[in-house]
Protein backbone atom coordinates (compact mmCIF):
# COMPACT_ATOMS: atom_id res chain seq x y z
CA UNK A 1 0.00 0.00 0.00
CA UNK A 2 1.34 3.38 -0.98
CA UNK A 3 1.80 5.96 2.38
CA UNK A 4 1.96 9.59 2.23
CA UNK A 5 1.50 9.61 5.86
CA UNK A 6 2.00 7.75 8.83
CA UNK A 7 -1.02 9.09 10.43
CA UNK A 8 -4.06 6.41 9.14
CA UNK A 9 -4.13 3.75 7.10
CA UNK A 10 -5.30 3.90 3.49
CA UNK A 11 -7.89 2.16 2.61
CA UNK A 12 -8.54 0.01 -0.85
CA UNK A 13 -11.33 2.75 -1.37
CA UNK A 14 -8.88 5.57 -0.61
CA UNK A 15 -6.45 4.42 -3.36
CA UNK A 16 -9.32 3.80 -5.99
CA UNK A 17 -10.21 7.53 -5.06
CA UNK A 18 -6.47 9.02 -5.90
CA UNK A 19 -6.61 7.09 -8.87
CA UNK A 20 -9.67 8.77 -10.01
CA UNK A 21 -8.11 11.88 -9.37
CA UNK A 22 -5.37 11.37 -11.40
CA UNK A 23 -2.43 10.57 -8.48
CA UNK A 24 -0.18 7.87 -9.50
CA UNK A 25 2.04 5.19 -7.81
CA UNK A 26 5.18 7.84 -8.91
CA UNK A 27 3.67 10.49 -6.88
CA UNK A 28 3.22 8.02 -3.72
CA UNK A 29 5.89 7.45 -0.99
CA UNK A 30 6.52 3.89 0.57
CA UNK A 31 6.86 3.83 3.96
CA UNK A 32 9.26 1.01 5.34
CA UNK A 33 9.52 2.41 8.88
CA UNK A 34 6.63 0.32 11.11
CA UNK A 35 9.50 -0.60 13.32
CA UNK A 36 9.64 2.90 14.96
CA UNK A 37 6.23 3.55 14.47
CA UNK A 38 2.65 2.12 12.66
CA UNK A 39 -0.37 4.23 11.86
CA UNK A 40 -3.35 3.62 13.60
CA UNK A 41 -5.71 1.07 12.43
CA UNK A 42 -9.14 2.28 11.15
CA UNK A 43 -10.88 0.39 13.33
CA UNK A 44 -8.95 1.45 16.46
CA UNK A 45 -9.30 4.89 14.81
CA UNK A 46 -13.48 4.75 15.03
CA UNK A 47 -13.31 3.46 18.79
CA UNK A 48 -11.12 6.05 19.90
CA UNK A 49 -13.37 8.71 18.09
CA UNK A 50 -16.65 6.62 19.82
CA UNK A 51 -14.85 6.54 22.94
CA UNK A 52 -14.57 10.74 22.18
CA UNK A 53 -18.07 11.07 21.80
CA UNK A 54 -19.71 8.14 23.80
CA UNK A 55 -17.42 7.56 26.90
CA UNK A 56 -16.02 11.28 28.11
CA UNK A 57 -16.91 10.70 31.61
CA UNK A 58 -14.64 9.78 34.52
CA UNK A 59 -14.79 6.29 34.38
CA UNK A 60 -14.93 6.18 38.60
CA UNK A 61 -18.35 8.03 38.16
CA UNK A 62 -21.67 5.98 38.28
CA UNK A 63 -23.80 8.30 35.54
CA UNK A 64 -24.11 7.14 31.93
CA UNK A 65 -20.55 8.01 30.12
CA UNK A 66 -18.46 7.05 33.05
CA UNK A 67 -20.22 3.75 33.32
CA UNK A 68 -19.35 3.75 29.26
CA UNK A 69 -15.84 4.46 29.83
CA UNK A 70 -14.98 1.77 32.78
CA UNK A 71 -17.04 -0.93 30.70
CA UNK A 72 -14.42 0.34 27.57
CA UNK A 73 -11.87 -0.01 29.77
CA UNK A 74 -12.14 -3.52 30.73
CA UNK A 75 -12.83 -4.57 27.45
CA UNK A 76 -9.24 -3.52 26.57
CA UNK A 77 -8.03 -5.26 29.43
CA UNK A 78 -9.38 -8.54 28.32
CA UNK A 79 -8.28 -7.98 24.64
CA UNK A 80 -4.73 -7.17 25.69
CA UNK A 81 -4.65 -10.38 27.90
CA UNK A 82 -5.93 -12.39 25.76
CA UNK A 83 -3.42 -10.88 23.02
CA UNK A 84 -0.48 -12.13 25.37
CA UNK A 85 -1.79 -15.01 26.74
CA UNK A 86 -2.52 -13.69 30.50
CA UNK A 87 -5.54 -12.43 32.44
CA UNK A 88 -7.13 -9.19 32.84
CA UNK A 89 -6.29 -8.72 36.68
CA UNK A 90 -2.61 -8.75 35.57
CA UNK A 91 -2.97 -5.89 33.20
CA UNK A 92 -2.29 -2.08 34.20
CA UNK A 93 -1.88 0.73 31.76
CA UNK A 94 0.67 3.12 31.30
CA UNK A 95 1.42 6.38 28.98
CA UNK A 96 3.43 3.85 27.23
CA UNK A 97 6.80 1.81 26.91
CA UNK A 98 9.28 3.50 28.56
CA UNK A 99 6.78 4.12 31.67
CA UNK A 100 6.37 0.40 31.84
CA UNK A 101 9.68 -0.50 31.61
CA UNK A 102 11.10 2.18 34.23
CA UNK A 103 8.09 0.98 36.36
CA UNK A 104 9.49 -2.71 36.57
CA UNK A 105 13.55 -1.68 37.04
CA UNK A 106 12.34 0.56 39.81
CA UNK A 107 9.71 -1.42 41.60
CA UNK A 108 12.86 -4.05 41.61
CA UNK A 109 15.39 -2.40 43.06
CA UNK A 110 12.87 -0.66 45.75
CA UNK A 111 11.77 -4.88 46.31
CA UNK A 112 15.15 -5.84 47.05
CA UNK A 113 16.05 -3.17 49.34
CA UNK A 114 12.66 -3.94 51.40
CA UNK A 115 12.70 -7.34 51.54
CA UNK A 116 16.39 -7.94 52.34
CA UNK A 117 16.05 -5.52 55.35
CA UNK A 118 13.18 -7.68 56.66
CA UNK A 119 14.88 -10.39 56.19
CA UNK A 120 18.40 -9.24 57.73
CA UNK A 121 20.30 -12.18 55.83
CA UNK A 122 23.58 -11.64 54.39
CA UNK A 123 22.52 -9.21 51.85
CA UNK A 124 20.87 -6.59 54.16
CA UNK A 125 23.87 -4.36 52.98
CA UNK A 126 24.15 -5.04 49.44
CA UNK A 127 23.25 -3.20 46.54
CA UNK A 128 20.68 -4.93 44.22
CA UNK A 129 22.10 -6.45 41.07
CA UNK A 130 20.54 -6.62 37.33
CA UNK A 131 21.12 -8.04 34.70
CA UNK A 132 20.13 -6.57 30.67
CA UNK A 133 21.82 -7.10 27.62
CA UNK A 134 24.04 -4.15 25.40
CA UNK A 135 21.60 -4.06 22.94
CA UNK A 136 18.56 -2.95 25.00
CA UNK A 137 16.35 0.21 24.14
CA UNK A 138 17.14 3.58 25.50
CA UNK A 139 14.64 3.73 28.74
CA UNK A 140 16.30 0.06 30.32
CA UNK A 141 19.91 1.14 29.28
CA UNK A 142 19.62 4.64 30.51
CA UNK A 143 17.66 4.07 33.96
CA UNK A 144 20.36 1.27 34.44
CA UNK A 145 23.66 3.74 33.85
CA UNK A 146 22.00 5.93 36.11
CA UNK A 147 21.14 3.30 38.81
CA UNK A 148 24.35 2.34 38.55
CA UNK A 149 26.22 6.32 38.75
CA UNK A 150 23.76 6.94 41.59
CA UNK A 151 25.25 3.94 43.47
CA UNK A 152 21.44 2.65 43.47
CA UNK A 153 22.03 -0.62 41.77
CA UNK A 154 24.80 -2.71 40.46
CA UNK A 155 24.03 -3.79 36.51
CA UNK A 156 25.84 -6.15 34.14
CA UNK A 157 25.05 -5.32 30.50
CA UNK A 158 25.46 -8.88 29.00
CA UNK A 159 27.02 -9.08 25.39
CA UNK A 160 25.26 -10.50 22.72
CA UNK A 161 27.25 -13.10 20.80
CA UNK A 162 28.71 -11.92 17.70
CA UNK A 163 27.52 -15.24 15.24
CA UNK A 164 23.61 -15.26 16.50
CA UNK A 165 22.78 -12.01 17.57
CA UNK A 166 21.53 -12.56 20.58
CA UNK A 167 21.95 -12.89 23.72
CA UNK A 168 22.96 -16.43 25.38
CA UNK A 169 20.92 -17.94 28.26
CA UNK A 170 24.69 -19.37 29.71
CA UNK A 171 26.03 -16.21 29.49
CA UNK A 172 23.20 -14.72 31.29
CA UNK A 173 23.30 -16.93 34.28
CA UNK A 174 27.28 -17.24 34.37
CA UNK A 175 26.27 -13.26 35.18
CA UNK A 176 24.08 -13.94 38.36
CA UNK A 177 25.41 -12.63 41.80
CA UNK A 178 23.77 -13.50 45.11
CA UNK A 179 21.93 -10.35 44.78
CA UNK A 180 20.76 -10.58 41.66
CA UNK A 181 16.92 -9.63 41.25
CA UNK A 182 15.88 -9.07 37.85
CA UNK A 183 17.18 -10.10 34.49
CA UNK A 184 15.46 -7.59 31.91
CA UNK A 185 16.03 -8.72 27.96
CA UNK A 186 14.29 -7.44 25.04
CA UNK A 187 12.20 -9.92 23.34
CA UNK A 188 13.06 -9.24 19.83
CA UNK A 189 15.53 -6.30 18.71
CA UNK A 190 14.64 -2.94 17.15
CA UNK A 191 17.42 -2.90 14.95
CA UNK A 192 17.78 -6.46 13.62
CA UNK A 193 14.64 -8.49 14.50
CA UNK A 194 16.56 -11.07 16.57
CA UNK A 195 14.19 -13.12 18.57
CA UNK A 196 15.98 -13.22 22.00
CA UNK A 197 15.82 -16.90 23.81
CA UNK A 198 13.30 -15.74 26.50
CA UNK A 199 11.68 -18.97 27.01
CA UNK A 200 14.88 -20.94 27.60
CA UNK A 201 16.18 -18.35 29.94
CA UNK A 202 12.89 -18.60 31.86
CA UNK A 203 13.29 -22.36 32.23
CA UNK A 204 17.04 -21.76 33.03
CA UNK A 205 16.08 -19.56 35.75
CA UNK A 206 13.42 -20.95 37.78
CA UNK A 207 15.32 -24.15 39.10
CA UNK A 208 17.94 -21.60 40.18
CA UNK A 209 15.11 -19.20 41.48
CA UNK A 210 14.10 -22.25 43.66
CA UNK A 211 17.41 -23.26 45.00
CA UNK A 212 17.77 -19.58 45.89
CA UNK A 213 14.72 -19.12 47.84
CA UNK A 214 15.52 -22.17 50.24
CA UNK A 215 18.99 -20.49 50.72
CA UNK A 216 17.29 -17.71 51.96
CA UNK A 217 18.70 -15.41 48.27
CA UNK A 218 15.57 -13.29 46.18
CA UNK A 219 14.23 -15.18 43.90
CA UNK A 220 15.47 -13.71 40.03
CA UNK A 221 13.05 -11.84 38.40
CA UNK A 222 12.56 -12.12 34.69
CA UNK A 223 11.22 -9.04 32.46
CA UNK A 224 10.70 -8.61 28.80
CA UNK A 225 10.51 -5.74 26.73
CA UNK A 226 8.15 -7.09 23.82
CA UNK A 227 7.67 -3.76 21.88
CA UNK A 228 8.55 -4.91 18.20
CA UNK A 229 7.27 -8.35 18.57
CA UNK A 230 3.59 -7.65 19.74
CA UNK A 231 2.07 -7.99 16.20
CA UNK A 232 4.76 -9.63 14.28
CA UNK A 233 4.88 -12.93 16.35
CA UNK A 234 2.68 -14.75 18.57
CA UNK A 235 2.78 -13.85 22.71
CA UNK A 236 2.16 -16.38 24.95
CA UNK A 237 3.45 -15.11 28.58
CA UNK A 238 2.94 -18.96 29.75
CA UNK A 239 5.28 -19.86 27.36
CA UNK A 240 7.77 -16.91 27.90
CA UNK A 241 7.42 -17.45 31.88
CA UNK A 242 8.46 -13.92 32.48
CA UNK A 243 7.13 -12.38 35.19
CA UNK A 244 6.74 -8.76 33.50
CA UNK A 245 6.27 -8.10 29.76
CA UNK A 246 5.78 -4.77 28.23
CA UNK A 247 3.36 -4.20 25.45
CA UNK A 248 3.79 -0.46 23.47
CA UNK A 249 0.25 0.34 21.50
CA UNK A 250 1.83 2.39 18.66
CA UNK A 251 4.42 -0.71 17.18
CA UNK A 252 0.66 -2.95 16.45
CA UNK A 253 -1.63 0.19 15.23
CA UNK A 254 -2.77 1.07 18.13
CA UNK A 255 -2.71 4.37 19.90
CA UNK A 256 0.41 5.56 21.14
CA UNK A 257 -0.01 4.39 25.12
CA UNK A 258 1.12 1.01 26.93
CA UNK A 259 0.62 -2.07 29.18
CA UNK A 260 2.36 -3.85 31.31
CA UNK A 261 2.16 -7.23 32.26
CA UNK A 262 2.76 -8.70 35.54
CA UNK A 263 2.15 -11.92 36.47
CA UNK A 264 0.42 -12.05 39.65
CA UNK A 265 0.52 -8.28 40.21
CA UNK A 266 1.04 -8.07 43.91
CA UNK A 267 1.00 -11.48 45.29
CA UNK A 268 3.20 -13.51 43.30
CA UNK A 269 5.28 -11.16 41.38
CA UNK A 270 6.09 -7.01 43.13
CA UNK A 271 5.01 -4.18 41.50
CA UNK A 272 5.16 -0.88 43.61
CA UNK A 273 3.87 2.26 41.60
CA UNK A 274 6.09 5.32 40.47
CA UNK A 275 3.27 8.10 40.76
CA UNK A 276 0.48 8.40 43.94
CA UNK A 277 -2.71 9.98 43.46
CA UNK A 278 -6.53 8.75 43.14
CA UNK A 279 -6.11 4.66 43.38
CA UNK A 280 -6.80 4.12 39.65
CA UNK A 281 -5.19 0.64 38.24
CA UNK A 282 -5.60 -0.32 41.74
CA UNK A 283 -3.33 2.14 42.86
CA UNK A 284 -0.23 0.82 40.56
CA UNK A 285 -0.88 3.58 38.35
CA UNK A 286 -3.28 6.36 39.76
CA UNK A 287 -4.33 9.04 37.65
CA UNK A 288 -8.04 9.59 35.74
CA UNK A 289 -7.66 6.73 33.16
CA UNK A 290 -7.12 7.88 29.28
CA UNK A 291 -10.25 6.33 28.28
CA UNK A 292 -10.47 6.62 24.46
CA UNK A 293 -6.69 5.42 23.93
CA UNK A 294 -6.86 2.55 26.18
CA UNK A 295 -9.88 1.80 23.89
CA UNK A 296 -7.93 1.96 21.01
CA UNK A 297 -5.00 -0.35 22.22
CA UNK A 298 -7.82 -3.01 22.81
CA UNK A 299 -9.30 -2.95 19.75
CA UNK A 300 -5.45 -3.10 18.09
CA UNK A 301 -4.95 -5.84 20.77
CA UNK A 302 -8.17 -7.71 19.31
CA UNK A 303 -7.07 -6.90 15.39
CA UNK A 304 -3.68 -8.68 16.78
CA UNK A 305 -5.47 -11.81 18.66
CA UNK A 306 -7.89 -12.05 15.75
CA UNK A 307 -4.98 -11.86 12.76
CA UNK A 308 -2.01 -12.25 13.90
CA UNK A 309 -0.91 -15.35 12.13
CA UNK A 310 -2.36 -13.40 8.81
CA UNK A 311 0.34 -10.69 9.78
CA UNK A 312 3.17 -12.37 10.23
CA UNK A 313 2.45 -14.76 6.86
CA UNK A 314 1.95 -11.64 5.18
CA UNK A 315 5.69 -9.52 6.66
CA UNK A 316 7.47 -12.51 6.24
CA UNK A 317 6.32 -13.08 2.57
CA UNK A 318 6.76 -9.59 1.61
CA UNK A 319 10.44 -8.97 3.60
CA UNK A 320 11.82 -12.39 1.69
CA UNK A 321 10.80 -11.01 -1.93
CA UNK A 322 12.31 -8.16 -0.77
CA UNK A 323 15.63 -9.23 0.41
CA UNK A 324 16.04 -11.29 -2.97
CA UNK A 325 15.29 -8.54 -5.37
CA UNK A 326 17.65 -6.60 -3.30
CA UNK A 327 20.02 -9.17 -3.68
CA UNK A 328 19.64 -9.34 -7.04
CA UNK A 329 20.06 -6.01 -8.14
CA UNK A 330 23.20 -5.24 -6.04
CA UNK A 331 24.78 -8.15 -5.35
CA UNK A 332 27.89 -7.85 -3.44
CA UNK A 333 27.72 -4.28 -3.14
CA UNK A 334 25.21 -5.01 -0.45
CA UNK A 335 25.42 -6.51 3.19
CA UNK A 336 22.45 -8.08 5.56
CA UNK A 337 23.24 -7.35 8.69
CA UNK A 338 20.42 -9.08 10.27
CA UNK A 339 21.14 -12.76 8.61
CA UNK A 340 22.57 -14.54 11.94
CA UNK A 341 23.73 -18.02 12.19
CA UNK A 342 21.01 -20.45 14.45
CA UNK A 343 18.72 -17.47 15.35
CA UNK A 344 15.14 -16.64 14.39
CA UNK A 345 14.41 -12.91 13.50
CA UNK A 346 11.00 -10.55 13.01
CA UNK A 347 9.36 -11.27 10.41
CA UNK A 348 9.46 -7.62 8.82
CA UNK A 349 12.68 -6.38 9.49
CA UNK A 350 15.56 -6.39 6.92
CA UNK A 351 18.76 -4.27 7.70
CA UNK A 352 20.98 -3.69 5.02
CA UNK A 353 24.15 -1.90 4.22
CA UNK A 354 25.40 -0.23 0.89
CA UNK A 355 29.20 -0.92 0.90
CA UNK A 356 30.18 0.75 -2.57
CA UNK A 357 30.45 2.94 -2.78
CA UNK A 358 30.87 3.39 1.04
CA UNK A 359 28.54 5.55 2.28
CA UNK A 360 26.08 6.60 5.39
CA UNK A 361 22.89 5.49 5.53
CA UNK A 362 21.14 8.54 5.66
CA UNK A 363 23.07 9.51 2.41
CA UNK A 364 21.81 6.81 0.61
CA UNK A 365 18.01 7.42 1.52
CA UNK A 366 18.29 11.29 1.39
CA UNK A 367 18.79 10.34 -2.32
CA UNK A 368 15.53 8.62 -2.50
CA UNK A 369 12.63 9.79 -4.30
CA UNK A 370 10.28 7.65 -2.73
CA UNK A 371 11.18 5.76 0.42
CA UNK A 372 10.42 6.38 3.70
CA UNK A 373 12.73 4.34 6.24
CA UNK A 374 15.69 5.12 8.87
CA UNK A 375 18.87 4.56 9.53
CA UNK A 376 18.03 2.47 12.96
CA UNK A 377 16.20 3.38 16.08
CA UNK A 378 14.18 6.84 15.96
CA UNK A 379 15.16 7.84 19.81
CA UNK A 380 18.94 7.86 17.95
CA UNK A 381 18.18 9.75 15.73
CA UNK A 382 20.19 12.72 17.07
CA UNK A 383 23.10 10.82 16.99
CA UNK A 384 24.46 12.30 13.79
CA UNK A 385 26.38 9.61 11.90
CA UNK A 386 27.47 7.52 14.84
CA UNK A 387 27.40 4.10 13.58
CA UNK A 388 24.68 1.81 15.40
CA UNK A 389 25.69 0.74 18.49
CA UNK A 390 23.62 -2.53 17.88
CA UNK A 391 25.09 -3.41 14.68
CA UNK A 392 28.71 -2.73 15.89
CA UNK A 393 28.32 -5.06 19.11
CA UNK A 394 26.38 -7.95 16.87
CA UNK A 395 29.46 -7.53 14.94
CA UNK A 396 28.93 -5.76 11.93
CA UNK A 397 31.92 -3.83 11.07
CA UNK A 398 32.47 0.02 11.52
CA UNK A 399 31.78 0.97 7.78
CA UNK A 400 29.15 -1.50 7.12
CA UNK A 401 27.12 -0.01 10.41
CA UNK A 402 27.76 3.16 9.13
CA UNK A 403 26.02 2.78 6.00
CA UNK A 404 23.19 0.62 7.35
CA UNK A 405 19.43 1.22 6.61
CA UNK A 406 16.74 -0.74 8.56
CA UNK A 407 13.93 -1.48 5.87
CA UNK A 408 10.77 -2.65 8.44
CA UNK A 409 7.52 -3.82 5.96
CA UNK A 410 4.10 -3.36 7.92
CA UNK A 411 0.54 -5.61 7.32
CA UNK A 412 -0.08 -3.55 3.89
CA UNK A 413 3.47 -3.05 2.01
CA UNK A 414 2.61 -4.72 -1.54
CA UNK A 415 5.79 -6.72 -3.74
CA UNK A 416 4.53 -3.67 -6.04
CA UNK A 417 5.41 -2.03 -3.11
CA UNK A 418 8.78 -3.45 -2.94
CA UNK A 419 9.80 -3.14 -6.68
CA UNK A 420 9.17 0.69 -6.42
CA UNK A 421 11.66 1.07 -3.57
CA UNK A 422 14.49 -1.54 -4.98
CA UNK A 423 14.56 1.13 -8.02
CA UNK A 424 14.61 3.84 -5.83
CA UNK A 425 17.38 2.52 -3.76
CA UNK A 426 19.03 1.54 -6.97
CA UNK A 427 18.82 4.61 -8.46
CA UNK A 428 20.16 6.33 -5.00
CA UNK A 429 23.57 4.47 -5.18
CA UNK A 430 23.60 4.98 -8.78
CA UNK A 431 23.60 8.99 -7.60
CA UNK A 432 26.05 8.14 -4.85
CA UNK A 433 28.48 6.60 -7.17
CA UNK A 434 28.42 9.18 -9.84
CA UNK A 435 28.73 11.79 -7.27
CA UNK A 436 31.71 10.24 -6.03
CA UNK A 437 33.51 9.69 -9.23
CA UNK A 438 33.30 13.21 -10.11
CA UNK A 439 34.53 13.67 -6.54
CA UNK A 440 37.92 11.94 -7.47
CA UNK A 441 38.19 13.51 -10.82
CA UNK A 442 37.87 17.11 -9.37
CA UNK A 443 40.82 16.19 -7.02
CA UNK A 444 42.64 14.22 -9.74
Amino acid sequence: MCLLHMAANFTTAKKEEWLEKGETKAKCKVYLDYNATTPPAAEVVDVVSEALLEAWGNPSSSYSSGCKAKQLIDTARAHIAKMVQGMPEDIIFTSGGTEANNMVLLSAVEYFNTSTKKESNSLEKALPHIITSNVEHDSIALLLKHLQKTHRAEVTFVPVSTTTGRVEVDDVVAALRPNTCLVSIMLANNETGVIMPIGELSQRLAPISKERRAQGLPSILLHTDAAQAIGKISIDVQELGVHYLTIVGHKFYGTRIGALYVRGIGHKTPLLPMLYGGGQERNYRPGTENTPMIAGLGKAAELVSLHCTVYENHMRSVRDYMEERLQAVFGKKIQFNSHFSGSERLPNTCNVSLLRPAVLGREWLSHCEYLLASVGAACHSDRGDSPSHVLLSSGVSPDAARGAVRLSVGRDTSREDVDLIVKDLEQAARRLENKDIKKKEMIN
